[in-house]
């Protein structure tokens, strides 16, 4: 019963909202973090980041309203990247992941927050952290527009992938505490084991005042180790199999992706011009 309905859903959307085949493409070859993947995998990308864009809100800032006019293919070019993350699932655990997802807000530039975190001694500390981006368990995704812009690139950096990371890491938490739901062939007792010798590496790393082999923000939080590692292992695979292979096969297996594979071991490129959407 809820298959025929779904399916009819599916059919009424398809009907009323045909697929933009030209935007697409133009949103594809904005995007070199899409370069390797095949038709059938562009495709079916194409249709979840439509349907992504219909189903949830992207607004922009009123100080951005006046300036900039978000056109099919930048809103496809931002869907596409955040529905990158559940591409090798299946549509019903894609759906799933995204049911706390409501509304993306863009905002004119980075914004700062007060933050309080207790260290390993037990001591408090108050500090003010500038953000590109924020998420909440059923709140809305914030990002800053110029950070939209960057991303999509092979570079280690995508505010997107980033922050919809702390998405799905809080569908079995209030909190992006970097555990998020597993599948069944992936053990609690494995994730821990191997996340947790990335954050002891990369805490080694700052502690002998050495720069990290990834960015120094993942060993802020365990979120944020999550979160990090998943922007690098989209955007630049070859960054995050060099550091930590282990990381990147736990990683594979769990979005069901070979970034490293798709990209064919090409080197490293980015889009000139500044922005991607």
């Amino acid at each position: 019963m809820f298959g025929v309905l779904r399916r009819l859903r599916q059919w009424l959307f398809i009907t009323r909202h045909p697929f933009p085949e030209q935007e697409w493409q133009r949103a594809m070859a904005r995007l070199p973090i899409l370069k390797g993947l095949n038709e059938q995998e562009a495709q079916h990308l194409g249709q979840r980041a439509w349907r992504f864009i219909h189903d949830k809100h992207v607004s922009l800032h009123p100080e951005l309203i006046d300036s900039i006019e978000l056109a099919a293919d930048q809103r496809l070019a931002i869907a596409a990247q955040i529905c990158l993350l559940t591409l090798g699932w299946s549509d019903s655990d894609h759906r799933h992941m995204q049911s706390n997802v409501h509304e993306l807000q863009i905002l004119p530039g980075a914004f700062s927050r007060q933050v309080k975190q207790t260290d390993a001694y037990g001591v408090t500390h108050d500090y003010e952290h500038r953000r590109a981006g924020e998420t909440s368990y059923q709140g809305p995704v914030v990002a800053s527009w110029p950070d939209v812009a960057a991303s999509g690139n092979r570079n280690g950096f995508n505010v997107l992938i980033h922050e919809f990371a702390h998405k799905i890491d809080m569908r079995n938490s209030l909190n992006a505490d970097g555990y998020p739901p597993l599948s069944s062939d992936i053990s609690p007792k494995e994730w821990h084991r191997i996340y947790t010798a990335v954050w002891d590496d990369l805490q080694d790393h700052l502690a002998r005042g050495q720069t990290p082999p990834i960015d120094a923000y993942a060993a802020s939080l365990p979120g944020e180790c999550f979160a990090v590692t998943c922007e690098i292992f989209f955007s630049a695979p070859e960054q995050l199999t060099s550091a930590y292979p282990d990381l990147y096969d736990l990683l594979r297996r769990y979005f069901r992706q070979d970034p490293l594979a798709r990209f064919g071991h090409s080197p490293i490129i980015s889009v000139e011009a500044g922005s991607n959407v």
